[in-house]
């Protein structure tokens, strides 16, 4: 069992959202978050003074998988978020050492689904 943790351009979780249907992967939590990588931010003015905005809008989609849906829900992460250009984002992959469906008790893979 893996633990995917995406970081994303918000304006793309439409489309990671349809590549991962196409995959078969519906189960995910998405998180709006602020942050900076190699964007490093923007400069902005407002009224005659200049600010740095450095922390920007970022998306983060969180998906457990069983160890066989990895590699197709990295390609479809990939596939929709992709456009080129720095800030693209992230995909964080980790391994997960337990998981228990609180509803039904069910535990390890099977509470993945």
């Amino acid at each position: 069992m893996k633990f995917i943790r995406v970081v994303i351009q918000p304006h793309k979780l439409i489309d990671v959202k349809e590549s991962l249907k196409q995959a078969g992967i519906t189960k995910m939590t998405v998180i709006n978050a602020l942050g900076c990588g190699q964007q490093q931010g923007y400069s902005k003015d407002y009224r005659g003074t200049t600010t740095d905005v450095n922390l920007l809008k970022k998306t983060i989609i969180e998906i457990a998988v069983n160890d066989e849906f990895v590699d197709s829900t990295i390609k479809a992460i990939s596939d929709g978020a992709h456009s080129g250009n720095i800030g693209d984002g992230k995909i964080f992959v980790t391994e997960l050492s337990r998981v228990v469906r609180i509803r039904t008790g069910e535990d390890g893979p099977e509470a993945i689904g």
